[in-house]
């Protein structure tokens, strides 16, 4: 009895997934999150309800609105380190300035599929995501799918990378190189 594509699929992705899982179980390397143009932060300075927001934009300019700071620079930087921006700036009003910075919306952090899949468009990008778990968001591939020509386009330091997939391999030969993690903004096209 030979397996339909959906099932091999389907088996493959959950032995990807425990092999992350175990990975992170031993501490493997987890990036820590950078913010992003559209995020929304909540900002919470302790005691100090004047220096607390519940909902911050982050402009495209990459930069948040806060009282008596202006504009800071928000884009590219963890929690921790706008927290310490913040506390830094607020040490001149403030005498022991204690902030908390949460993403309560991860807006930057999306990722694009077209061509000849299910249901394309923009996917939002909430957990470490492959480009198998990508197609199988995506509800698959159509049956006019070049499942061999696939290319991923990022975007690395400015310039556009052009990354070549070749579905067969990954399912055929078990050629998991080609299972590239997604990053924010990557697009993915299926000829």
């Amino acid at each position: 009895m030979q397996k339909s594509p959906w099932i091999t699929t389907l088996i493959l992705l959950m032995l990807l997934g425990a092999t992350v899982a175990h990975a992170q179980d031993k501490g493997g390397p987890l990036s820590e999150y950078r913010i992003g143009n559209g995020d929304v932060l909540e900002i919470v300075t302790w005691k100090e309800p004047d220096f607390s927001r519940a909902e911050i934009l982050v402009r495209l300019d990459g930069k948040i609105s806060f009282p008596l700071l202006n504009d800071v620079q928000a884009t590219g930087r963890t929690t921790t380190e706008l927290k310490k921006s913040i506390e830094a700036g607020l040490k001149e009003y403030v005498a022991a300035p204690n902030v908390t910075v949460t993403v309560i919306n991860a807006a930057s952090q999306r990722f694009y599929i077209l061509g000849e899949v299910v249901n394309t468009g923009e996917y939002p990008l909430t957990k470490n995501l492959t480009v198998l778990q990508a197609f199988a968001l995506a509800g698959g591939f159509t049956e006019w799918a070049s499942k061999k020509e696939i290319i991923l386009f990022r975007q690395v330091d400015g310039k556009e990378q052009v990354i070549r997939i070749n579905y067969k391999d990954i399912v055929n030969s078990r050629d998991f190189s080609q299972n590239v993690k997604i990053v924010a903004d990557d697009t993915i096209i299926v000829p």
